[in-house]
């Protein structure tokens, strides 16, 4: 014989036995029951959710130890190499040149990523704090498109065309970390392609007081994958990268009252990133 265990009809029953019990503490002690009953099940889900945004939570730290390792190990390698060439003291003038550029090269790429671990935790601790000043906009993406020019790092290897119509545009912001959000969103379009169009262009909306910033590549697009939680800490799909760069960016443009956000081109050709900022009121 089967037996079905139906919770519903069991307490339908129990309400029932209760409402003709002429026993006022008979009644009450089936709602304490059920009420119990009610509880644990919303506290095994709760635990049961909990423990599902552990074991993800558990997953990016592993993954993101794995990316960082390979991160740092990937620049250490040609810095302790060269290093131990040049203590040789054998070679010419043009070879040290070439083994002291790379050396450089490396060493800043180890302090972008020291950076970028150390502002994760800042943004973890709600500490990261903002040096407000006026600037040019327009002065902010030219320095940081000079920068991912002269980042040879980046550049040298690939077939990178930059475009740009410059446009004044004031705003009170921390020069530094809006420069990163551009230079983040410049490196990660140039990161996934080989040959790449990128144009950064700037457009003012009027009705909202606010700018618009926006950097479309030709490259391969953004993995349907990860784009629900492409600016969520640790989110990478990539070989080089410890997923920080958007999770970062965002941090910094929602702290100066902006809204960031991508999405795949129409014609199937790589993605756009666009972000906001409010305009500084002009001052007499």
């Amino acid at each position: 014989m089967e037996i079905k265990y139906d919770l519903k009809t069991t307490f339908d029953e129990a309400i029932g036995l209760s409402t003709y019990s002429n026993s006022q503490a008979g009644v009450l002690s089936y709602v304490a029951i059920f009420e119990s009953l009610w509880k644990q099940t919303e506290l095994y889900e709760g635990i049961k959710n909990a423990h599902e945004q552990l074991k993800l939570h558990a997953k990016a730290q592993k993954e993101f130890i794995n990316i960082a390792a390979h991160e740092l190990r990937t620049p250490i390698q040609p810095i302790l190499g060269l290093s131990q060439i040049l203590l040789t003291k054998t070679g010419s003038i043009e070879q040290y040149t070439e083994f002291l550029d790379t050396i450089s090269r490396n060493a800043k790429r180890l302090n972008r990523l020291t950076d970028d671990i150390l502002d994760a935790t800042k943004i973890e601790s709600k500490s990261l704090e903002l040096k407000k000043e006026r600037f040019n906009l327009n002065d902010i993406i030219i320095n940081a498109m000079d920068d991912i020019i002269l980042g040879k790092d980046l550049v040298d290897s690939r077939n990178v065309q930059l475009l740009y119509q410059p446009q004044d545009v004031i705003l009170e912001v921390d020069k530094g970390r809006i420069t990163q959000v551009i230079s983040n969103l410049l490196s990660n379009a140039i990161k996934f392609t080989n040959k790449v169009t990128i144009s950064i262009t700037t457009r003012i909306d009027e009705d909202n007081n606010q700018i618009i910033v926006s950097v479309k590549d030709t490259g391969s697009g953004i993995d349907p994958e990860i784009l629900p939680e492409l600016f969520s800490k640790f989110t990478a799909k990539s070989f080089s990268g410890t997923g920080l760069g958007l999770f970062i960016s965002k941090s910094i443009v929602e702290a100066h009252g902006g809204k960031i956000w991508a999405e795949n081109n129409a014609d199937g050709k790589g993605a756009t990133f666009t972000f906001s900022l409010p305009i500084s009121e002009q001052k007499p």
